[in-house]
């Protein structure tokens, strides 16, 4: 995080565009810039515990620094945290009711909703977890070590949205055109859906 760090008076003053803004969201724009004060140590370790999240190392850093403001407020958006955490599955098992999403590997697509929801959970269960940034964007909390890439989750469309946490916030608040880094970790799933669509 240190090449975020070095950019971080920069950052205050970008003005932050539409496409990422929800009703949620929009309320904190009024704050005029883009970083709140960070977290205490006991109030993330509470959050981990809370959701049974364990924050990789570099979102445990930027977090003790400060936190976007249009993020998540770990200590009070229970009712949003809970919902974030619960979209991809959901996205996902819309595609699979509505949009023929169903990978060969899962077996044979069963004839109920139910069944194919039981298969989907599962995978969705044994890949790592996902940590909700902004909006719908997400890093994973496997493996816990510096240096995961940050998706975008929409149903089964999923993108890269930075190579890591520091590349994240540069293409989503400084410079859209900004690359992704090289050498992206492979995540288990998740990368798979970048890949395959």
């Amino acid at each position: 995080m240190a090449q975020d760090k070095k950019s971080s008076s920069n950052l205050n003053v970008v003005i932050v565009g539409e496409p990422i803004i929800s009703d949620f969201q929009r309320k904190r724009l009024a704050e005029g810039r883009l970083w709140a004060d960070g977290y205490s140590q006991s109030e993330l370790d509470a959050a981990q515990e809370k959701y049974g999240l364990a924050f990789p190392p570099d979102l445990i850093a930027l977090f003790l620094e400060r936190r976007p403001v249009l993020g998540y407020d770990w200590r009070s958006d229970d009712e949003k945290i809970r919902e974030m955490l619960r979209w991809p599955l959901e996205g996902l098992l819309f595609d699979v009711e509505n949009n023929a999403l169903w990978w060969e590997e899962w077996g044979e697509r069963p004839n109920t909703p139910s069944a194919r929801s039981e298969i989907v959970e599962k995978v969705v269960m044994d890949a790592p977890p996902l940590i909700p940034l902004v909006s719908h964007r997400y890093i994973p909390a496997e493996p816990h070590k510096a240096g995961n890439p940050v998706f975008s989750i929409y149903q089964s469309d999923v993108v890269y949205y930075g190579s890591d946490l520091a590349n994240y916030f540069e293409r989503e608040f400084v410079d859209h055109d900004h690359p992704l880094g090289e050498n992206i970790r492979q995540i288990q799933f998740w990368s798979d859906l970048v890949d395959r669509y």
